[in-house]
């Protein structure tokens, strides 16, 4: 849980710091619409992190886990499995 913490308050410093951006750029350009839609976005950022920030879902099982994992052995393959295939790419074989 304490990564999770951690991870919400960078998101929640990264935002601060995109809120001062956009701040600025208003003062700068003042409500020209692209200004206006990154404000939007801004907000809607706020709001998302502050509902996961109170509620926070359950988190994902690691992708390191053993049960996923497929071992495959060194050792050749029964040549028999490629029987009657093809090579792709370097043509077909014919018929002996």
């Amino acid at each position: 849980m304490a990564s999770t913490t951690t991870e919400l308050a960078e998101l929640q410093r990264v935002l601060a710091q995109l809120r001062s951006s956009v701040g600025a750029l208003r003062s700068r350009y003042g409500d020209a619409p692209a200004v206006r839609r990154i404000h939007n976005d801004v907000e809607r950022l706020d709001i998302d992190v502050a509902e996961l920030s109170g509620t926070l879902p359950i988190q994902r099982r690691s992708t390191e886990s053993t049960e996923d994992v497929v071992i495959v052995p060194d050792t050749p393959y029964d040549p028999s499995l490629w029987r009657d295939a093809d090579d792709e790419g370097l043509g077909g074989r014919a018929p002996q």
